[in-house]
This record gives C-alpha cells, sequence and structure tokens, in this order.
C-alpha cells in the first residue's frame, strides 16, 4: 500500500496522506512519472472518503509535485526535486542567518522544529 493512515492520530487524514507521499516523492521512492492510484481506488485502499484524498492531491499539486491529466491520472511531477532543492537553499540561509545571530545549533534547531509543528 502506498501510504496508511491512522485513525487514532491527531493529523487529519488528508496531512497524513498529503506528507507521506511529498516524504516519498521527495526522498526518490515514488520516481517522476510514477502513476498514483485514483482518489477512489486510494481512498478504499485506504479506508477514508474519496473527498479527503481529492483534497490531499489538490494540494500536493499546487505545491509542484503531482500533475494531475485528465483521464489519464495523477503522477509524480518533475518538480518534486526541485522543491527538495529549494528546501535546502531555505535551510541554508536559515543556518546562516542563525550563526551570525549567534545561536547554537541545538538552539536553533529548537526554534525551526517549533515552527515546523506549529499548526498552519
Amino acid at each position: 500500500m502506498i501510504v496508511r493512515v491512522d485513525a487514532g492520530s491527531s493529523v487529519p487524514p488528508f496531512e497524513q496522506v498529503r506528507s507521506s507521499l511529498a516524504r516519498q516523492i521527495n526522498d526518490g521512492t515514488l520516481a517522476v512519472g510514477t502513476k498514483l492510484p485514483t482518489v477512489r481506488q486510494l481512498a478504499a485502499d485506504v479506508g477514508i472518503a474519496p473527498n479527503t484524498i481529492a483534497r490531499a492531491y489538490r494540494e500536493l499539486e499546487e505545491a509542484g509535485l503531482i500533475e494531475t491529466r485528465g483521464r489519464a491520472g495523477s503522477f509524480v511531477g518533475s518538480s518534486g526535486d526541485e522543491s527538495l532543492n529549494r528546501a535546502r537553499d531555505a535551510a541554508v540561509t536559515y543556518a546562516e542567518t542563525c550563526r551570525a545571530l549567534g545561536l547554537s545549533p541545538t538552539e536553533s534547531l529548537r526554534i525551526a522544529k517549533a515552527a515546523l509543528d506549529r499548526k498552519p
């Protein structure tokens, strides 16, 4: 199965699906051009509503990680690599800023973790 949803998690199901697919795209587990299951198929496989999967796919498409080609389906887009590069560039800039401010690596990581854990 491409993703799993933990019904007992405090993380909403669409976010579990979105983040799992994004992680697999960015780490190369899902290669560029890989055809993703249809919304209905993935919803049935995972046991959640199709609208939940559709929302996750929409957000992945907005981020440029997947491409929807009408009736042909959804595929891993080529900009997944670009997203990872942009994140690395942002991390380098953040690290340089923290060093310039005299923050320790531990404090810098604590700040970054707090920002990542913050609810949107």
